[in-house]
């Protein structure tokens, strides 16, 4: 996958329809992610909040109808900060509290890269870590992180920069996934190795959001993140059988979620309640139709888990 700031569906299509599957699944309710914002419904039959996003209405005739914040119209953008509360963050922010995480994780400063006004100057030489158990290498590339309410996904990882919409340089990149895949770039030499703590990298990096363009976008920002730093550790692309476990690793991760409830929007499954009949003494049986728990992966137990066990505390 080349490095453009627009990643265009119709290109991933041709070059495997299963891998766009992938990245529109929706692994809690087993269909589609859904639009969940009416900024499409202008379009259409199957535009509408509640419809899921199929791939022949982003691909063919349809392509470009999903594109990066930077890219649509003042007056979308504006719309949706408005109605959505969607808020937008510069790099340079996303950079200086990403920065204060692994300066309080390392106990040290700089460590990734020195701040300069609103922007940065890449550390090029080695990171290197404390001789400290729980503080190797290994144990940063692991540790879970994760971004809420996350658009695009600025905080995870920094392919273009969300003022200006210029392309960032690997080195100079700032999301906590990108940093975890330079760590590994910089000591795991081996390609298959390489492969396979960038996928633990990758388990260990959450994110959700409600609307469904922003989900696909951080889905594929993150896909096409993982290819770039491969080409640029090895020089060629990710195979099409790479690719396909990255992007399954990325459905489970990056989801959308109603972050108020917890559940997948517009879904619905029914639930079965003793209720106390109204209108007489006896009880009976209520039929309730509620939206559905959304559900992730935990990669080291490998099982899958309801959120909502995880925010109150019932795991």
């Amino acid at each position: 996958m080349d490095h453009h700031i627009d990643i265009v569906e119709q290109q991933i299509h041709e070059l495997d329809p299963e891998l766009l599957s992938i990245l529109l699944r929706d692994e809690t309710t087993g269909q589609n992610i859904r639009w969940a914002c009416e900024d499409y419904a202008s379009l259409g039959t199957g535009y509408s909040p509640e419809d899921q996003i199929l791939p022949e209405l982003i691909t063919g005739e349809n392509t470009n109808v999903i594109r990066p914040r930077i890219m649509k119209e003042a007056e979308t953008q504006a719309g949706r900060t408005r109605e959505k509360a969607e808020v937008f963050t510069p790099s340079w922010v996303c950079n200086k509290q990403n920065n204060l995480i692994d300066e309080a994780w390392l106990g040290k400063s700089p460590v990734f890269n020195r701040e300069e006004n609103k922007g940065w100057t890449p550390v090029k030489k080695q990171i290197t870590f404390p001789r400290q158990k729980g503080r190797h290498w290994q144990d940063y590339v692991t540790a879970n992180r994760m971004e809420i309410t996350c658009g695009e996904a600025p905080y995870l990882v920094s392919r273009y920069d969300t003022v200006t919409g210029e392309a960032i340089p690997l080195m100079a990149r700032i999301g906590f996934l990108d940093r975890k895949l330079r760590i590994i770039s910089e000591r795991v030499e081996e390609p298959d190795r390489w492969f396979d703590w960038a996928q633990k990298a990758l388990q260990s990096c959450y994110a959700y959001d409600i609307q469904g363009d922003n989900v696909l976008l951080a889905r594929e920002n993150v896909l096409a993140s993982v290819s770039e730093y491969h080409v640029g550790q090895f020089g060629v692309p990710l195979s099409k059988d790479q690719l396909r476990r990255v992007a399954i690793i990325i459905a489970w991760n990056i989801w959308q979620m109603n972050g108020l409830t917890y559940t997948a929007p517009f879904s619905e499954e029914s639930v079965i309640n003793d209720q106390a009949d109204w209108f007489s003494e006896m009880g009976g049986q209520v039929e309730l139709k509620q939206e559905i728990p959304c559900c992730i992966m935990d990669w080291q137990e490998e099982k899958v888990i309801q959120y909502q066990t995880l925010v109150k505390g019932q795991r």
